[in-house]
């Protein structure tokens, strides 16, 4: 087998460790990275006997990546990796208009701009030698965009875009670029999800009946899901087979219905989606509504200016 050096972003839970686990017991040097020191030392205890190293390591922050990608270069002798793992991220849901944008510029902290600096940071030793791999895990919401997921489906579209450039300015340097793709899968993600749901449940919310349906849209994803070791089959193959996939969609499930889903007309995807969700006007009839007296002509603006 041709061993692999391997890094991992956001690997201490989910996907990424599952990921971390499996590509070291088949022998490959990885590279385990995440913000929580404690989970990484569990990950690094759980590997005994292989060749997995771990790092702290917050994509979000410029001087933490500039410190991991010394630690590689000592690691390694100044090589650097064969392949990078871009699978940290996180996403909440809320509807848009309800949506700080605190909340939508730290999704976009760590699934776009976190993913762009460890590019920028770490491909080009692969260029330079004309050989490596970049996997970005993105989602089945990088093609469809899912209610109340706006904001996370957003940069995961970013994520979609950016990897289709990078595919055709690393291809003549001989790196190539793989999307991972997956659906509903047993990991924490759904729990953060709905944890962020829950700072807007308000009685005064617009979205007040459709929050209320959060519990169970919850459990009815969850027994969709899939086990995480659908996706780590998937990244295996994007970082060692000869010529891997431009893009990786699973579970099965969730590949059908991505294509599907991209047949449909919209205006059924739409009424599917709104009527999974409870975002129908049957559902929210019992929302209160804000009454507000129209005027009974529009000013001219140079009116208001000259009253001003």
């Amino acid at each position: 087998m041709d061993q692999k050096i391997i890094l991992i972003t956001g690997a201490t839970t989910g996907i990424g460790r599952d990921t971390a686990l499996h590509l070291a017991k088949k022998g490959h040097r990885v590279i385990a990275t995440g913000r929580n020191v404690k989970a990484l030392a569990s990950l690094k205890a759980e590997a005994a006997g292989t060749e997995l190293e771990t790092l702290r390591l917050d994509v979000t922050d410029a001087q933490s990546i500039a410190a991991a990608k010394d630690a590689v270069d000592q690691m390694t002798s100044g090589y650097g990796i064969d392949v990078l793992v871009n699978n940290a991220g996180f996403g909440s849901a809320a509807p848009i208009v309800e949506s700080p944008d605190s909340e939508v510029r730290s999704q976009y902290e760590t699934n776009v701009f976190g993913l762009l600096a460890m590019v920028r940071t770490f491909v080009p030793q692969m260029m330079d030698r004309r050989s490596g791999r970049v996997v970005n895990v993105s989602s089945i919401g990088g093609r469809i965009t899912m209610p109340l997921f706006g904001a996370y489906n957003s940069t995961k579209y970013a994520v979609e875009s950016l990897s289709d450039a990078m595919r055709y300015e690393l291809a003549p340097f001989g790196v190539k670029v793989s999307l991972i793709e997956p659906g509903p899968i047993k990991t924490e993600f759904s729990n953060t999800s709905v944890k962020g749901l829950a700072q807007y449940q308000s009685a005064t919310s617009r979205y007040a009946q459709v929050f209320a349906k959060a519990d169970q849209l919850k459990v009815k994803a969850d027994a969709m899901s899939a086990s995480p070791f659908v996706v780590t089959r998937a990244i295996e193959k994007a970082a060692t087979s000869a010529r891997p996939a431009i893009r990786y969609v699973m579970p099965f499930s969730s590949a059908i219905g991505v294509f599907f889903g991209r047949l449909m007309p919209t205006v059924l995807l739409d009424f599917v989606f709104r009527l999974a969700t409870g975002l129908t006007p049957k559902m929210l009839a019992g929302t209160p509504a804000r009454a507000s007296v129209r005027p009974p002509r529009l000013l001219p603006a140079a009116s208001i200016q000259a009253q001003a």
